[in-house]
């Protein structure tokens, strides 16, 4: 080979090279397309108020979701009293720049219309949200409907802790595909839900007979489901006032479906769309 026609390969290996990668795709050596990287979601995890031990929960949350989808966390806990109103709320944009809110809050006594509308815009304008138990009872007191209608169920009470038998409405849901048909958990607290809102989609349920008012008789009561909420979609389950319900992998895996869904990021068959998942492509 003379040394011209060497000179002369040379010069054409960038266009070799970037032939081949248009012919070839991008690939692993296996010849297998790998998936585009994705930022992970950000998170926003909102917490505190009484009965539930928020710094144990946040560790199980946010471990427990990013073992098994690509999510990055940023974490607000404020503790108080019934009536504390969390400080992260008195700015407007609290949500901008996050892709979904966990909520975790019990401050039941909160009245203050303003307040709360605050909490409410960014989720209308189609910041998604997953509502994790004592969300549901938070601003209770409120005599208007507007937090009802975001979390998509109306409570206002809850029965004596027992285990529960959830029982799975909607096995073909993909928040639900992987979820048993029936799961029985540790001793729980199931909340009365009074009310499932017209943009709410139920999609577990368990029963009980001493939850709402008088006379008892044995009734069955959401704990699962999803909703609509302006622009947002939102996830909600009334369970896990228990530590032992939310390290249990099935609650994991369950609302690490329902955040993923909530963003747009799961598929029909249940699993994480790519670049989602983790490194197993698995939740």
């Amino acid at each position: 080979m003379t040394m011209r026609l060497i000179l002369r390969l040379i010069h054409r290996l960038p266009l070799l090279s970037t032939l081949a990668l248009l012919v070839l795709g991008p690939s692993g050596a296996n010849g297998v397309a790998a998936d585009p990287p994705v930022r992970p979601l950000r998170a926003l995890l909102i917490t505190g108020g009484t009965y539930h031990n928020y710094e144990q929960q946040k560790e199980i949350l946010t471990a427990g979701i990013s073992a098994r989808a690509n999510v990055e966390w940023t974490v607000f806990l404020e503790n108080g009293d019934f009536s504390h109103k969390l400080s992260i709320y008195d700015n407007p944009d609290w949500a901008k720049g996050y892709d979904v809110v966990v909520h975790n809050e019990c401050f039941c006594d909160v009245t203050d219309h303003d307040f709360i509308e605050r909490i409410l815009a960014p989720h209308r304008s189609g910041i998604p949200a997953v509502i994790v138990h004592c969300t549901v009872h938070t601003f209770r007191k409120l005599e208007t409907d507007e937090w009802r209608e975001f979390l998509g169920v109306t409570s206002h009470q809850h029965g004596r802790r027992r285990p529960l038998e959830v029982k799975n409405l909607q096995p073909g849901n993909p928040i639900m595909k992987q979820f048993p048909l029936s799961w029985k958990t540790v001793p729980e607290e199931l909340f009365a839900i009074e009310k499932v809102w017209p943009r709410a989609t139920p999609l577990a349920m368990a029963a009980a007979e001493d939850v709402g008012q008088p006379p008892y008789t044995v009734r069955d009561h959401i704990v699962i489901w999803t909703n609509t909420y302006g622009k947002g979609r939102v996830f909600g389950t009334s369970m896990a006032h228990d530590n032992a319900t939310m390290q249990d992998p099935v609650y994991l895996d369950m609302v690490t479906r329902g955040l993923l869904w909530a963003c747009d990021k799961l598929t029909d068959g249940g699993q994480p769309k790519p670049g989602y998942g983790t490194k197993t492509g698995k939740p």
